[in-house]
């Protein structure tokens, strides 16, 4: 990996109710933990009628660790099992998910929940970004 491939990661949302939680905010509270750092692309993902599917994506502006936080956002992070909040700008939902059985990863032996944290090298990320674009017209 060259220093100008930046490494991405997917997220995988797992309710409704978290996915709004992330747009309203343009924040993501993660239980794991990889190579963040600001200018991070992540894409998001959660389960859909099709299938996993692309929601969206962000560009991690800020990332945030339990101790950084004010008294009740990092109660509400242990609470939860979260260990950093991801920011986001810009932070983009794509207006039709874009299936994940449409990408390259349609092959990809990780499937569902292991898909969470799953990095990607900015030359796939691009190419499903391209992707849900066109998925988009």
């Amino acid at each position: 990996m060259t220093i100008d491939d930046r490494p991405g990661y997917i997220l995988r949302v797992s309710s409704d109710e978290w996915v709004e939680q992330i747009y309203e905010l343009q924040k993501y509270y993660s239980g794991i933990m990889r190579n963040w750092k600001i200018g991070t692309p992540i894409l998001l993902a959660k389960k859909t009628e099709v299938g996993d599917s692309f929601l969206g994506y962000g560009i991690t502006d800020k990332v945030e660790m339990l101790w950084e936080m004010t008294p009740e956002e990092e109660n509400y992070c242990r609470e939860n099992k979260w260990k950093c909040a991801l920011t986001f700008k810009p932070l983009i939902r794509f207006d039709k998910p874009l299936p994940i059985k449409a990408t390259f990863l349609a092959d990809d032996k990780r499937k569902g929940s292991f898909l969470h944290g799953a990095m990607l090298n900015e030359e796939q990320i691009d190419t499903i970004l391209e992707a849900a674009e066109d998925y988009q017209e």
